[in-house]
């Protein structure tokens, strides 16, 4: 799993009385002129969705640092609010995550009190998941912050258009590949 630190003065500049952030694009560098070429890798689709998401994901864990969220736990979230009562392993195979790494995501959701376990009443050896209270209010909170910023911020950069088209090119690639 990774984990991103940010510090809230990080990429701040300072302008008389109050601390302005630079615009998205200047935070990076330019690289240097005897930067590391990479070649002809920036030509495989493959690379260039790792190093997309790598971005997204830094992006989306600045949004909800307050909260303390990974990606992977939003999802769980999102699809057990969507699918109450329905037992952990259905969710952790839609979500594409293996059975032992859902189990630790799901003790650390139930530790602060986000989602319950519960056995079935059809199959003792099964779970089944709920969101608690304090889960659905945590979730709502996520969202606010995931669609007024990350999103928003996505938005910006490629346009509805574009934005709708590349989930419906991603969409193709995960069902189909």
């Amino acid at each position: 799993m990774m984990a991103v630190s940010r510090t809230a003065s990080a990429g701040t500049v300072k302008t008389g009385k109050r601390q302005v952030r630079p615009a998205r694009a200047a935070a990076r560098p330019a690289p240097p002129a005897d930067a590391v070429r990479i070649g002809d890798l920036s030509g495989f689709l493959g690379y260039s969705l790792k190093r997309a998401q790598l971005r997204i994901f830094e992006d989306f864990i600045g949004c909800v640092a307050p909260l303390q969220l990974t990606p992977a736990q939003f999802s769980a979230l999102m699809v057990v609010e969507a699918n109450p009562g329905r037992d952990q392993t259905e969710i952790a195979s839609t979500l594409g995550i293996l059975r032992p790494n859902f189990v630790a995501l799901l003790d650390e959701l139930e530790s602060r009190d986000l989602c319950l376990r519960s056995r079935s009443s059809n199959d003792r050896r099964s779970h089944i998941l709920r969101l608690t209270e304090k889960g659905r209010a945590v979730l709502s909170r996520a969202r606010k912050l995931i669609e007024t910023r990350h999103e928003a911020r996505l938005r910006e950069l490629l346009g509805n258009e574009n934005r709708d088209l590349l989930l419906l090119m991603l969409g193709k690639i995960a069902q189909e590949f």
